[in-house]
């Protein structure tokens, strides 16, 4: 199973990006996907996750600027980033959880995209 990401970029501080992910490859089912970033010198953290069943969980430092979306019928997953600040520059990695066409359970990666905050 592959992801492919795209939409990152340089916005400044207060401003607004969207990151989109697409999954391809041999899926049976997507039970969750969402996105995790790392910024310079610190581990990777959860941003946001939404799973098949409409459940949403937000790390503490994105709730209510941020916003997860999903189009099931496209495995597809969007993060909305909303009043971004200079912290939230990082890489952002999309994840996705499932079953492939063999029945076998994956946890698939993107390449990852880079979004930088700065004036």
């Amino acid at each position: 199973v592959q992801l492919v990401e795209s939409g990152g970029g340089l916005v400044q501080p207060g401003g607004s990006l969207t990151l989109s992910c697409a999954a391809s490859g041999s899926i049976f089912t997507i039970n969750g996907m969402g996105w995790y970033r790392q910024a310079p010198g610190k581990q990777r953290e959860l941003v946001a996750f939404r799973n098949s069943g409409g459940g949403t969980d937000y790390a503490d430092s994105v709730r209510g600027r941020f916003t997860i979306s999903r189009l099931n019928r496209e495995n597809s997953v969007y993060l909305q980033m909303n009043s971004l600040r200079p912290e939230d520059t990082a890489v952002y990695y999309c994840d996705a959880k499932g079953y492939d066409a063999n029945r076998k359970a994956f946890d698939s990666w993107g390449q990852g995209t880079q979004v930088t905050v700065s004036s």
